[in-house]
């Protein structure tokens, strides 16, 4: 189907959100994501195709993603970085199971790594547009200060981050370090009922997915959402 672009904002020096027309009967679960099509010229090995989380919610009026961009970022990303408002954009129907559970009272352990908080942003906007309340420990791994997005949703839907930062400042006075099993299960301590849903660059989510079972938790426990072609410098 096709979409039509409203506009870019940014989030960070190297991260935006683009938002485009929400379709009429459009409708989608917090957490899915879509297939975004946008031929151009010349497109690298990377394509004319990429997968994008809906970092809106689902209450929104329109529809949303949220990207990093590279030093020296994809074909594709820089043709969508140039995307005029008004124009149309193709995008798939929405599709993932990377969704909260129906059971509310059901303890959640939320684990981003950078921009795999973007289905998180997408589950607590809905959260706090809803006044649904969930028992929810998110951890939030981001290489420095300046990748911290979202706060602002975080504090909306009444949901205490706690980030560890990989190459911190002097000043920076949380967490400190990289994301990994030992400290998942030390700060979160789940349950044996909880679910526990990492999302971030495909190589820290198959290390965690390892390193968490080892630790203890089963493997019926774990929710996992892959973002291909970024590189893990989050999770040791």
């Amino acid at each position: 189907m096709k979409v039509t672009f409203r506009g870019a904002s940014d989030e960070a020096s190297n991260i935006k959100t683009f938002k485009f027309d929400k379709p009429g009967g459009f409708s989608y679960i917090a957490g899915q994501f879509i297939e975004m099509t946008l031929p151009h010229k010349n497109p690298d090995e990377r394509g004319t195709k990429h997968w994008f989380t809906l970092s809106s919610s689902p209450t929104d009026d329109f529809l949303s993603i949220t990207t990093k961009f590279a030093e020296r970022s994809s074909t594709f990303k820089q043709t969508l970085a140039k995307l005029e408002p008004g124009a149309k954009v193709e995008i798939s129907e929405p599709m993932g199971d990377f969704i909260p559970p129906k059971d509310i009272s059901r303890p959640l352990v939320f684990v981003a790594g950078g921009i795999g908080v973007t289905p998180f942003h997408s589950i607590m906007e809905f959260l706090a547009a809803t006044n649904e309340k969930r028992n929810i420990r998110f951890i939030y791994g981001v290489n420095n200060e300046d990748e911290i997005v979202f706060q602002d949703t975080f504090a909306k839907a009444d949901v205490h981050a706690t980030i560890v930062v990989g190459e911190p400042s002097e000043s920076w006075g949380g967490e400190r370090g990289r994301l990994s099993a030992e400290l998942i299960m030390g700060l979160a301590e789940p349950s044996e009922d909880a679910l526990v849903y990492v999302s971030g660059p495909e190589p820290m989510v198959e290390m965690l997915e390892k390193s968490l079972v080892k630790a203890g938790l089963k493997h019926d426990q774990l929710v996992l959402d892959f973002f291909p072609n970024y590189e893990n410098d989050l999770a040791s």
